[in-house]
């Protein structure tokens, strides 16, 4: 019977580090692949509206989502970690981390309603006239 606990144990640890290394490639995928669908947005949106806004603040907005969900899938990889190897240490590290990603995923929210809500404002504004 205790060989059986034991062999289960090591395969729930074996299926759990995959799982931690699967979503942490996932994550990475979410980043890159946002970057290149960031990239491609804002060249085609500034393309089709020139001189609205900033581009780098249109790519912020769009990669900035990707980047929200990316953070997530990392604390899930590091949440599965630590259920893996739950020691003291990668207790503490985890709770830093997701302090940490807490607060980054925060704060880049907050910046990406203001970014939607300031991008709303200048789609309602019309254009100044010229005095010329």
């Amino acid at each position: 019977m205790r060989e059986l606990i034991e062999n289960m144990t090591g395969a729930l640890d074996a299926w759990g580090e995959l799982t931690e290394v699967v979503l942490n490639a996932l994550s990475l995928v979410f980043i890159v692949v946002g970057v290149v669908i960031s990239l491609i947005r804002s060249i085609q949106e500034r393309q089709r509206r020139p001189g609205m806004h900033p581009m780098h603040s249109y790519f912020r907005k769009v990669f900035g989502g990707w980047l929200v969900v990316a953070l997530e899938i990392q604390l899930a990889a590091d949440i599965v970690g630590t259920i893996v190897s739950p020691t003291t240490s990668h207790l503490i590290e985890l709770g830093a981390i997701a302090v940490i990603r807490t607060f980054l995923n925060y704060f880049l929210s907050k910046e990406l309603k203001e970014e939607t809500e300031y991008g709303k404002g200048l789609l309602t504004q019309k254009p100044e006239r010229s005095v010329v």
